[in-house]
């Protein structure tokens, strides 16, 4: 089975047995043990998973926090679990502060056996951030939440990857809870920001008020669904695009005409998937995305003679690759999911290799 497979069935499970797991040891053993064991980790193996890890933090003696999945003899992720369905409130997460502070671990995930919330250190180092940059949901999640979650699997486990793409992903996700907020019930300082430009000199009494709150609440419905109906037609036209095709770079000229170009979710992550695989080779900020109506452009030097692959993601229904060959020729990669784009970790830095060797650079800034 796939690993989204796997995680459909431990929700079934749990849906059909929540009702009768009433204490945080069974919690540990029906719920967090298997979902950790999905991730590729040996929960019986002490030197992978040790359950229990106990440290003196400070003044504080015998510190357990509950679960810790080491690599190489160090933790790398700790897990500290309440009661199914218990509340996640951060002031529940004493013991898991303390041990990040302490341990080389940089992922502490504060979990119920039904939600499960990752945090980092992105506000200051080695401290717990107090805002979970992920949360996973296994009664409700979406493939997008699958990808970010396979990204702590062992299999594919990378520091530097997860860490490129936890700072935009916790601001992208609390960006999103909040139009979603605005969505259902628009605020009224949102609706007067809305509406000033278009109410002129016109005071902002309250029947105004309740006549664009409305208004707003209805632009979001039908923007959102105008969205939604583009997607499907784009799904449903037929592919155009040949199986290799001669590389030819964006001119200024192109991007600035082209209409309607909307950067997706997926091509953002996508992008910070290629910076993660070249990080180290090359410095981050030389690696440049360049939207278009037809592919997303990653560029070295944000220079469009220096293309080291295209995101061909416009059909939400086939994601494509593409990568270039010794002869500078656009080759068309399948991906099921945003992360295959790992897959071609070698093709990218040959292209960068190359991009350098042909601009005479024989070391990267």
């Amino acid at each position: 089975m796939d690993f989204i497979d796997h995680l459909r069935v431990l929700a079934s499970r749990i849906a059909s047995n929540k009702a009768i797991i009433q204490t945080e040891e069974a919690t540990k053993n029906a719920m967090v043990m298997p979902f950790i064991q999905i991730l590729g980790y040996n929960v019986f193996d002490p030197l992978e998973v040790t359950p229990e890890l106990i440290s003196d933090v400070g003044t504080k003696k015998g510190e357990k926090v509950d679960y810790a999945i080491l690599k190489d003899g160090n933790p790398i992720i700790l897990f500290e679990c309440k009661k199914a369905g218990g509340d996640l409130n951060i002031n529940h997460a004493g013991q898991l502060f303390r041990y990040f502070h302490v341990t080389s671990a940089r992922f502490g995930v504060l979990t119920n056996g039904l939600v499960y919330r990752f945090f980092t250190d992105l506000e200051q180092p080695n401290k717990m951030d107090e805002k979970p940059f992920f949360e996973f949901n296994i009664l409700d999640f979406k493939e997008r939440d699958v990808e970010e979650l396979k990204k702590f699997a062992k299999a594919v486990f990378d520091l530097d990857t997860i860490l490129t793409t936890a700072n935009d992903l916790k601001y992208t996700r609390a960006i999103q809870n909040r139009l979603s907020e605005w969505m259902g019930s628009p605020s009224e300082e949102f609706v007067r920001m809305v509406s000033s430009e278009l109410l002129g000199s016109k005071r902002f009494t309250p029947a105004i008020k309740d006549q664009f709150t409305l208004i707003t609440k209805r632009a979001f419905e039908q923007l959102v669904g105008e969205r939604i109906n583009e997607r499907l037609k784009g799904a449903m036209t037929p592919e155009s695009v040949p199986v290799a095709e001669s590389a030819s770079p964006v001119t200024p000229a192109e991007s600035v005409s082209e209409p309607k170009i909307s950067t997706s979710a997926d091509e953002i992550e996508g992008f910070h998937a290629v910076r993660g695989i070249l990080r180290g080779l090359v410095s981050a900020k030389r690696i440049v995305m360049r939207d278009a109506q037809s592919y997303c452009a990653i560029l070295l030097d944000d220079n469009n003679r220096k293309p080291i692959c295209r995101l061909r993601f416009n059909n939400a229904q086939k994601l494509r690759l593409g990568v270039f060959n010794e002869k500078k020729e656009e080759v068309l990669m399948a991906l099921e999911s945003v992360d295959d784009i790992f897959n071609y970790a070698d093709e990218l830095k040959a292209t960068l290799a190359s991009l350098n060797s042909d601009q005479g650079l024989n070391t990267i800034a």
